[in-house]
Formats: structure tokens, C-alpha cells, sequence
């Protein structure tokens, strides 16, 4: 493929927001590719380079070099020049690295030394991303957009599914599934507003506990277990506790999907930040395995007895679940007609909350699906207004971004995070008047005022954060309202935060 083709579909995909012009304008680059310039391709449309960073900087480009007056470069050619040049070393280097470039750059058209400069300076940010690629592929092979974006995620690259599409057509998407030791990015749910909303509106479903663990995949193959977490790192040698267990299992093939929790002495889960510091150190693992135990829970399975399962109705994955990981390895769900009773027992028991999964939903790997809805409770505190923010944009002129503090023991008040969500046109308009009138300060764009404004704020849970003095912050804080009736002396604690559920890690 000649780069100047890659550069022009480049150059409109810039161009344009529409969601269905970048795929048709992928659709005709794709088309007009070979399958050995997927690897190329696809990492260039995103600015990056197959080779990493070579260290092509602006000291290198800044001296202009006469273009091609006809375009005959290749996109193979700039792979291989570009090869070239990460293997120069020692002395002379930088000689030779100049004249690699000035001698590509003089190969290349016009336009075709604008997207170079852009690609090799990092200037490349045209949203030409993994998702539209793999559309336009699906597109210029004729293939089902979903096959497609199913078989990157079993096959691991998009590039590998891209050449094969090309070479072998639609066809091609058969071969990648799902493999006993390969990680694939696991199923994730969406968020429920209520428990009831959630039961209606997925009809026939599954109410299990949700857990505030370490997402785990582990995969057995004969002796050999393999764990990965949510973002498919392997921590196999972290978590010896799972490879027993994994080995213990009635089954020699098989994928779990599940968490890792800790339990204190009183038996509730520990706070999620221990047991990620547990899962997140490499020293002495003996020693993190005497002193904070790992215990694995299971909620699904994408294969057994060598057979790959995600394509099976919930209902009959769970039933198999249940025959591979009995007892307390497999996660608690609620009789029926008991829903709201187990939910309550759940946060009881120190959990976030629960996942309602549709019985004859597939596993969808990668994907947040409307089939499996989590549900936690809302908690609101009334908290102070300690200083507000200029917005920008639509909220040019208006007091916005909100400082959220809590009442400490003393009088005084905490900053607990900052929040512009929830905030309605008129909201903005209320709280800017207002928050003038309580104003004591103004430093740039924040205006600081008295410490008596109450506003109700709904959030999802309190984290951990070194950035606030009582080194806590609330997790998604939205305003719900303003609360006039209510003094400043009327607002929350930062005890009574701390007592609003389990304090998760920072992000």
C-alpha cells in the first residue's frame, strides 16, 4: 500500500466526527491493503510506531527536505526505514540517524511528509482508534462487526485477526477462540440504579453478591494454572493460594472467572486496598500469604472439559460452575422471591452490593453488556460548600466545580474532593449568586466563601487519597440538591463518612 493512500483516509478521518464516514473511509484503506500491512497500518492510523519509540524528535525534522514530486513510498518502505533506524548505535549514531530520516523524508510527497512528521513527533490523534479499525475491517471483508470485535478479543490483536480477515475473508473469524492459558479481557456490568428497576428490567436472572476483591482468571491446564487479573496481567507466582485451589478442582481444563478477597478475624472482607497491596508485591510471598490469605470466588465459567463455554446461557454456565467450584468457592446468589432480603444480608455482610445477570445471556468478553447490571446502595451525605471553581466552556461565567468539605470534631471542615456533577442550568445560576455573596476570597479561578452553604451529595464510596487532609475522598460525588433548611453546624462528620462503608483504594 502507498503511504500517500494511508495519509490521505488519515488526513478524513480527521476531518470528520461522523462515526459512519471514519468507517467507510477505514472500509476503503482496508480494502486496498495487503494482510502484511495490517501490522503497519493499524498502528499508524492510532500515531503509534510497531517499533516503540525510536527517538525521531523535531531536532531531527526541523530542516526541511524537498519532497517527492510522485508518490511510489510505500508503507513497508517506512517500516523498514524505520527499522533501520532504531538499529543504529554507537558512534557515529547520530550522523547516520539523520541521514536515515532526510533520506526518507526525500521519498516522500507533500502530504505524505505532513503525516510523517505527524507520526513520528506524536502529533498523530486523529481517533482513528482499535474500535473503528476493526469496523472498517469488518467492513472491507464483509464480515459481522460483532464476529470481528469478538475474535480481537479471543485472538489477542487486532492486527493478527486483520491479516487473517484479508488473507481468508470471513471465514478467517472461526479459527480465533477461546484458549486454556490465554487471558481474554473479562465480561464487566453495568450500573443499576435500583434493585427492582434492575429485576424488571432484565426480566428472568441470577442476584449474586457483588464483591470489592481482585478480579481474577485462572485457567487450568492439566497441572499447569495460570492466573490473570482484569487488565490480563499474569500474577500467577503471587497467588500460590489459587494455584492449590485451581488444582484441587474436579476438572484438568478449564477458565474460571472470579475475585480474590481478604477476611479479617471477625469475619468480614477486608478493605479492597489490602488486598490489592497483597496482590500488587512481588516480595516474599510466603510471608504476604501467612500474613493476608487470599480467598478465591467464583461467579463464572468460560471453559470446562476442554469445551469453551462463553456462548451458553448463563443458566447452564452456572450450573456447571456450581458442579466445578461447590461450596464457598462459588458465589452466594439469592433464592427467588428473596431478592431484596439477600441484598440487605449482602451489605450486611460487608459487601458492595449485588450483580443481577440474565439467565440466557452469553458471556461477552470485553464488553460492559446491558445483561449483567450491578446494584449499590446510593449513599448521600449533606456536606459544605468550602469554594467553588469558574466553569469553562457552556459554564463560562458560572461558579461550578464545587469543594465538598465534612465537619471534624473541632468546628473546623475537611475538604473531602470536588464535584460539578448533577448541576442543573439553574442550579448553576442559583449556586453562582449565592456562592458571591458568601465569597471571603479569590485566587484565580477559585473563589472562596463561608463555610455555610449545605449541599446534598449522592456518591458510590469512599477511597483512600493522599491529595484531602483526612486522606479520604468520595468515589463519583454528584450533587442531588441544595439543603437551605439545614446550618453548616447540621452537616455530616468525617466520622460519619468513614462509617459510610468500606474505604476502597485510591485510583
Amino acid at each position: 500500500m502507498l503511504l500517500e493512500t494511508l495519509a490521505r483516509v488519515s488526513r478524513g478521518v480527521s476531518a470528520t466526527s461522523a462515526r459512519s464516514k471514519k468507517t467507510a473511509l477505514l472500509a476503503e484503506l482496508f480494502r486496498a491493503a495487503a494482510p502484511d500491512d495490517v501490522p503497519i497500518v493499524v498502528p499508524y492510523l492510532s500515531g503509534r510506531l510497531p517499533q516503540g519509540r525510536i527517538g525521531i524528535g523535531w531536532n531531527l525534522l526541523r530542516d526541511p527536505v524537498a519532497p517527492a514530486g510522485e508518490a511510489t513510498l510505500t508503507v513497508a518502505d517506512v517500516d523498514a526505514a524505520l527499522t533501520a533506524f532504531a538499529a543504529v548505535a554507537g558512534r557515529g549514531a547520530q550522523t547516520e540517524r539523520a541521514r536515515l530520516v532526510r533520506e526518507l523524508m526525500a521519498r516522500a510527497t507533500e502530504q505524505e511528509q505532513r503525516f510523517l512528521t505527524g507520526l513520528l513527533t506524536g502529533e498523530v490523534r486523529q481517533g482513528a482508534l482499535d474500535a473503528l479499525a476493526a469496523e472498517g475491517l469488518a467492513a472491507a471483508a464483509g464480515a459481522d462487526p460483532a464476529q470481528v470485535r469478538r475474535a480481537v478479543m479471543l485472538g489477542g490483536s487486532l492486527t493478527t485477526v486483520g491479516q487473517a480477515l484479508l488473507a481468508e475473508g470471513p471465514g478467517a473469524l472461526a479459527g480465533f477462540t477461546l484458549r486454556v492459558g490465554r487471558a481474554v479481557p473479562p465480561m464487566l456490568a453495568s450500573p443499576g440504579k435500583t434493585l427492582d428497576e434492575a429485576l424488571a428490567k432484565l426480566g428472568p436472572c441470577a442476584v449474586e453478591e457483588k464483591l470489592d476483591g481482585i478480579r481474577v482468571q485462572v485457567h487450568r491446564d492439566g497441572d499447569e494454572v495460570r492466573v490473570f487479573t482484569r487488565t490480563l496481567e499474569d500474577v500467577t507466582d503471587r497467588i500460590p493460594e489459587l494455584i492449590d485451589t485451581a488444582r484441587e478442582l474436579d476438572g484438568d481444563r478449564f477458565v474460571l472467572d472470579g475475585e480474590v478477597i481478604a477476611f479479617g478475624g471477625d469475619g468480614r472482607p477486608l478493605p479492597f486496598q489490602d488486598v490489592a497491596g497483597r496482590v500488587g508485591s512481588r516480595l516474599d510471598v510466603a510471608a504476604a500469604r501467612e500474613a493476608l490469605p487470599l480467598s478465591p470466588v467464583f461467579f463464572d465459567v468460560l471453559a470446562a472439559d476442554g469445551e469453551v463455554t462463553l456462548d451458553l446461557p448463563y443458566r447452564e454456565r452456572r450450573a456447571r460452575l456450581e458442579r466445578l467450584a461447590p461450596g464457598p468457592l462459588c458465589v452466594r446468589r439469592a433464592e427467588e422471591g428473596d431478592e431484596a432480603g439477600f441484598l440487605t444480608r449482602t451489605l450486611e455482610r460487608g459487601h458492595e452490593g449485588v450483580v443481577l445477570k440474565a439467565l440466557d445471556a452469553r458471556y461477552q468478553t470485553g464488553r460492559r453488556g446491558a445483561s449483567w447490571l450491578k446494584v449499590k446502595p446510593v449513599h448521600t451525605l449533606d456536606l459544605v460548600v468550602l469554594a467553588a471553581e469558574w466553569g469553562h466552556g457552556r459554564r463560562t461565567g458560572k461558579l461550578s466545580n464545587l469543594h465538598l468539605g465534612a465537619r471534624r470534631p473541632d468546628g473546623s471542615f475537611a475538604m473531602l474532593g470536588k464535584t460539578f456533577k448533577g448541576l442543573t442550568d439553574a442550579m448553576l445560576a442559583w449556586q453562582t449568586e449565592r456562592l458571591n455573596a458568601l465569597k471571603v476570597s479569590e485566587e484565580g479561578y477559585v473563589v472562596h466563601v463561608r463555610p455555610e452553604l449545605v449541599v446534598e451529595i449522592a456518591f458510590d464510596g469512599v477511597q483512600r487519597s493522599t491529595r484531602y487532609p483526612e486522606g479520604v475522598t468520595l468515589r463519583f460525588a454528584r450533587v442531588v440538591r441544595y439543603r437551605e433548611d439545614k446550618r453548616a453546624s447540621d452537616a455530616d462528620t468525617v466520622a460519619d463518612v468513614l462509617a459510610s462503608g468500606p474505604v476502597r483504594a485510591d485510583d
